[in-house]
């Protein structure tokens, strides 16, 4: 959520940054909205301690007077009621601002590139060459079959399209990347890890920012309003909800693995061929919360943690800077990391790294005290795959294919997956 007090203050600079992430008329109306209402709410708050003022003022005249002027306690009256009205207008603009605030997406970092979409990113760098193959490499979906490891008749005919069934080595294979995933970032990286609920309270989406906007993509209990998240992200957001965090507590490092469920709602025909789109995927989420001067450093350090992945598993892989028009809703700086799948004969993304400021903190209420006895600030908030499942099953089948349809074991991954 944006700061009221920035879109009050400075409405060209918010208008100008919504702007740059696509212009859509909605986001440019719904700010002039918001500062009608805000304007609005705080008039109607004025009037309402006004006439609270003189509502005491009358009431301490009574309080001394022997005789109860019968002029003064209807007056007190009608005041009373006044302002019982003023408090129900005042909740409703609050509601509706509120409501308002929570559609507004997060501005751009100063440092990312200006774009309209996907094809003004930036490739900042790349690791390793994809490796010229001595025959046609097979995608991932007939190597699966032929191997027997991925079934997507079976998970086809136990939840529609979309699902799949990993057997024997292929259930083993993705089993052994979320071990040794986790194992790199807790020893090495220092991360925390944490075993979260996959179904969480509506505020949690809310504080996360997929609630409101997001409603349609998420798979939603109605009988006891449980939510089932889309990333791990949402449950370590919410984590610290309605804190006040000390300066020395941070930051805060956390690790996750989680399934991840998600409704992919796309054009006919678009990646419907094998595992790289489903409804429900596995995820390792790397999670910071830090204080506001040193989320810029902790977002390249986080994109670095998850490269580590990449080379470890010796896949080559590149990072992408995203532009102002391909940011994600909470985001205000990304990167993407990318493996090649050589079958696929494309770049595969396995994380987006992120930095969102304070916006998540201000919707989930995450502050921190610099200092003993100063004022609480909101800390900011990073998030970024590391990695995520299926793509990197994907890219390890599809790089390390044999001239013989068989795949062998990527060196980190044997420790994790012994085959006799």
């Amino acid at each position: 959520m944006l700061d009221i007090r920035l879109i009050r203050e400075n409405p060209e600079l918010v208008r100008q940054a919504l702007e740059k992430r696509g212009g859509r008329p909605d986001r440019t109306g719904a700010l002039d909205s918001i500062l009608e209402i805000d304007e609005r709410y705080r008039s109607l708050l004025r009037r309402t301690e006004e006439l609270r003022a003189k509502h005491n003022e009358i009431s301490k005249q009574l309080g001394k007077s022997k005789e109860k002027p019968p002029q003064l306690i209807v007056q007190m009256r009608q005041l009373g009621e006044q302002i019982s009205s003023l408090q129900q207008q005042t909740k409703e603009a609050k509601g509706s601002l509120d409501s308002l605030l929570l559609e507004l997406p997060n501005m751009p970092h100063p440092g990312v590139p200006v774009g309209r979409s996907e094809d003004d990113n930036i490739v900042v760098r790349s690791w390793g060459k994809p490796e010229e193959l001595s025959f046609k490499p097979l995608p991932h979906w007939e190597l699966g079959e032929n191997l027997g490891i991925i079934d997507f008749h079976q998970g086809v005919k136990l939840s529609g399209t979309r699902f799949y069934v990993l057997k024997g080595l292929g259930a083993r294979l993705q089993r052994a990347l979320i071990s040794f995933m986790l194992d790199v970032h807790v020893s090495e990286h220092g991360y925390k890890e944490i075993y979260p609920p996959f179904m969480v309270k509506r505020e949690c989406m809310v504080g996360s920012g997929n609630l409101p906007r997001f409603g349609d993509n998420l798979y939603h209990d109605e009988e006891d309003d449980f939510w089932f998240i889309p990333t791990a992200e949402v449950p370590l957001t919410n984590l610290h909800r309605d804190e006040i965090l000390s300066a020395d507590s941070l930051p805060l490092h956390y690790v996750a693995y989680t399934p991840c469920f998600r409704r992919e709602k796309m054009a006919a025909g678009t990646d419907t061929r094998g595992i790289k789109r489903g409804h429900q995927f596995d995820k390792v989420e790397l999670y910071k919360v830090t204080a506001p001067e040193s989320s810029d450093e902790a977002l390249e350090k986080l994109v670095a943690d998850a490269e580590d992945i990449c080379r470890k598993l010796d896949i080559p892989h590149r990072v992408v800077q995203l532009c102002t028009g391909d940011l994600g809703f909470a985001a205000c700086k990304t990167y993407d990391i990318e493996m090649w799948a050589p079958g696929c004969d494309e770049w595969l993304e396995v994380s987006s790294c992120s930095n969102c400021g304070d916006f998540q903190a201000r919707r989930a209420n995450i502050r921190y005290r610099p200092e003993p006895g100063a004022k609480s600030q909101f800390v900011h908030t990073l998030n970024g795959s590391g990695l995520a499942l299926p793509r990197v099953l994907i890219a390890v089948l599809e790089n390390y294919q044999q001239v013989d349809g068989t795949v062998l074991i990527p060196e980190a991954l044997e420790p994790y997956l012994r085959v006799t």
